[in-house]
């Protein structure tokens, strides 16, 4: 199967926005990307946005990179996918993740205990609303629907069902993940998986005994899985900025998107080869020192998880994907510029031979 493209907008307000947003997702659409994709985190949030580009759009699917867990209630995320699948004709595409401790507890006020079991719960509420075969009733560890104790429950709640018909029963949900749990998980019951810092090389020494194992337990083979990484790509133009942007990326998160405690991603980059530099990293920027730990991430590590060069570079790097058996790659056009952004997914459309949709 050719490989796939999807467009990452990113945040919005971030990243493209307003018009220049809508033409760049009308653009890869005339292009043939296969999809576009809203992040949140706590800022912008991808309902919205994703609602506004349904009324914008016409074929590329809408795809939600990803939803927070902890955000909103799973009932609620299932009524605005209906919503916006409604919206879109059916181009409506779930992701989920259960976000960090930073942001779940800090942000949502919401517990950031055993996130996966919650986010395996939250994967089964969504999926059985959608589904709307009988009222929605569940009982686990972390929702019990209808509530029926506890203080200040009333017992009045009522087993309820979406009282519209979703325009498809079932939508594809898709999971943000990089631990190795996280990741079997979505092998076992997702129908794709979005990891962030990917590495085409170290991939499947990285992840693949654990896509192996979720796929066993749900009765699945790879076919079932569509492995679609978030990739940061720049094709021509100033690469010495994008080389920063890319940079100030890995940073942000290697620095501050968790503690000394807990860090997913510095725990990652250990799995792929560069642990020495993400403990210097993150050390640095706990430290306040954030301008020596911007200068101890070395271009080798901006190679290993981003496509940044020449369209010859880039195209050797588009190749190594699809030998790898990549089914999708998400990209972040990292240049500055609206007129080189443009370039970038001009030239990826054309490496992966995408024509016009159907």
């Amino acid at each position: 199967m050719a490989l796939k493209l999807g467009l990452n907008l990113g945040y919005w307000g971030i990243g493209p926005q307003g018009d220049e947003a809508v033409e760049l997702v009308q653009s890869v659409e005339k292009a043939g990307f296969d999809s576009a994709w809203a992040a949140e985190s706590y800022g912008s949030d991808a309902v919205s946005v994703l609602a506004y580009l349904a009324a914008k759009t016409e074929t590329i699917q809408l795809g939600a990179a990803i939803l927070q867990v902890p955000a909103r209630a799973p009932a609620a995320a299932a009524m605005a996918g209906v919503t916006i699948d409604a919206l879109s004709n059916g181009r409506f595409i779930f992701g989920f993740g259960p976000s960090g401790p930073q942001v779940s507890e800090g942000w949502y006020g919401v517990p950031y205990a055993k996130p996966w079991g919650r986010t395996r719960e939250y994967v089964e509420i969504v999926k059985q609303v959608v589904a709307r075969e009988g009222r929605l009733e569940h009982s686990g560890e972390h929702w019990t629907l209808p509530l029926t104790e506890g203080e200040g429950v009333t017992g009045q709640g009522k087993a309820l069902k979406l009282n519209i018909h979703p325009l498809r029963s079932q939508i594809p949900i898709y999971i943000g993940a990089i631990g190795r749990k996280s990741v079997e998980f979505a092998a076992e019951a997702a129908d794709g998986w979005i990891p962030i810092f990917f590495s085409v090389d170290e991939w499947e020494s990285t992840w693949g005994e654990h896509i192996e194992a979720g796929l066993a337990k749900g009765g699945r083979s790879r076919e079932d899985l569509a492995v679609s990484p978030s990739v940061q790509v720049a094709i021509d133009g100033d690469l010495d900025a994008a080389r920063a942007v890319v940079k100030m990326g890995l940073l942000l998160y290697l620095g501050g998107m968790g503690s000394r405690k807990t860090n997913f991603y510095v725990d990652l980059t250990h799995r792929f080869g560069f642990g020495e530099v993400a403990d210097e990293v993150q050390s640095l920027y706990l430290d306040g020192k954030r301008e020596d730990a911007f200068a101890a991430i070395p271009d080798e590590l901006v190679d290993a998880t981003a496509m940044i060069g020449t369209a010859d570079q880039v195209a050797e790097r588009v190749k190594a994907f699809e030998a790898q058996g990549v089914d999708r790659l998400i990209v972040s056009p990292v240049h500055g510029s609206p007129d080189e952004r443009m370039h970038t997914v001009e030239r990826l459309a054309e490496m992966v031979g995408a024509g016009s949709p159907a």
